[in-house]
């Protein structure tokens, strides 16, 4: 009976073969994700892709539009020479049931901390510089009227997975102090296009030292300051096993200025460190949401959203859930809480 990576593999080669698509070879790419296997591509034009092949949706979408998303998502970024190119979505089949994406395959290393933070404020600033759509071209990324509300909302959602997360009732309680500290609105809120989902694992470096943000699904019309917190964050720079790295506040401040001086423009403090303790407690919701549900069976109908620890490596898991735990402990908790106050005075 083959493994699942050999089924993958099998259903993607005859997708390819439907959509004409030649190459010389398949080859899986090391599974060290929740949301996708990545099979990397060699063609015979030698500009290799490599496809994306989701196990599920984070944007909790059924498959034709988790696609049309994502490849919204590589479609509006790529313009700003930071971010792999699209080349062709492969539909929902019976061998395929999610489909796919058929990306750029960018050659390069993982980042190191906190050398190559300038390299990633300049990839991100290519994204927050790009020119703001209409609002009906905004479509199908996420465009919110009030993206601090929008934000502020999602995180409160996750948070009614504390009470499922089996937490002691100290962490709670902290948890939901900080929340309690979210303001309920922004002095400098304008909306650019924002990843969503920049931690540090998900960027690679090109030999010219170009940052390549490789990973694109949770794309949308928010605050810049969430793609900032989400790359510095120690939640996030601790996150990648290959990766893992503890900023210091002037490593975190820095990369904020650099971020500022790439775009020429200076954003308000409250509204950074707000937007920093908002994807702060993003993350520890999710948590708290994955710590409750992926224990449950996978969804046999593959349909949206799905923490299944079925449809990973368990290494990877076990990788995750020490993640988890960790990030949910009170002395984690007390570190970055001393952080935000910090990088209150001195940003």
């Amino acid at each position: 009976m083959p493994t699942q990576t050999e089924a993958r593999l099998t259903a993607l080669a005859s997708e390819l073969e439907r959509a004409e698509i030649t190459y010389r070879e398949l080859a899986p790419m090391a599974d060290t994700g929740l949301a996708h296997d990545h099979v990397w591509i060699h063609r015979n034009a030698g500009d290799d892709w490599v496809a994306r092949l989701p196990k599920q949706s984070q944007m909790n979408l059924p498959p034709d539009e988790n696609l049309a998303y994502q490849a919204a998502c590589y479609q509006r970024t790529s313009p700003g020479g930071h971010t792999p190119t699209l080349h062709g979505i492969l539909p929902p089949s019976e061998s395929l049931p999610r489909g796919g994406l058929l990306v750029e395959a960018i050659h390069g290393r993982l980042a190191t901390l906190p050398e190559d933070l300038p390299a990633i404020a300049r990839a991100l600033a290519s994204l927050h510089a790009r020119p703001l759509p209409s609002i009906e071209a905004r479509q199908p990324l996420l465009a919110p009227d009030d993206p601090w509300q929008a934000m502020v909302n999602e995180v409160h959602h996750q948070s009614s997975w504390l009470g499922d997360a089996q937490l002691s009732r100290k962490v709670t309680q902290r948890i939901r102090q900080e929340l309690d500290l979210l303001p309920p609105r922004l002095s400098d809120a304008k909306p650019t296009l924002i990843s969503f989902d920049t931690h540090p694992g998900n960027f690679l470096i090109q030999d010219d030292g170009r940052a390549i943000l490789v990973d694109l699904e949770k794309c949308r019309y928010g605050l810049p300051g969430i793609d900032l917190a989400h790359t510095s964050l120690y939640t996030s720079t601790t996150w990648d096993i290959s990766s893992q790295a503890v900023l210091s506040l002037g490593d975190v401040i820095d990369f904020y200025r650099h971020w500022q001086d790439t775009l020429g423009i200076t954003v308000d403090t409250d509204t950074l460190v707000a937007c920093r303790r908002a994807t702060w407690l993003w993350s520890l919701t999710w948590c708290t949401k994955w710590r409750a549900q992926h224990i449950n069976a996978r969804d046999a109908q593959q349909r949206g959203e799905d923490w299944s620890a079925e449809l990973t490596d368990p290494a990877v898991i076990e990788h995750v859930r020490d993640r988890v735990e960790h990030y949910l402990s009170l002395p984690v908790i007390d570190h970055v809480h001393s952080e935000l106050q910090c990088l209150q005075a001195s940003l």
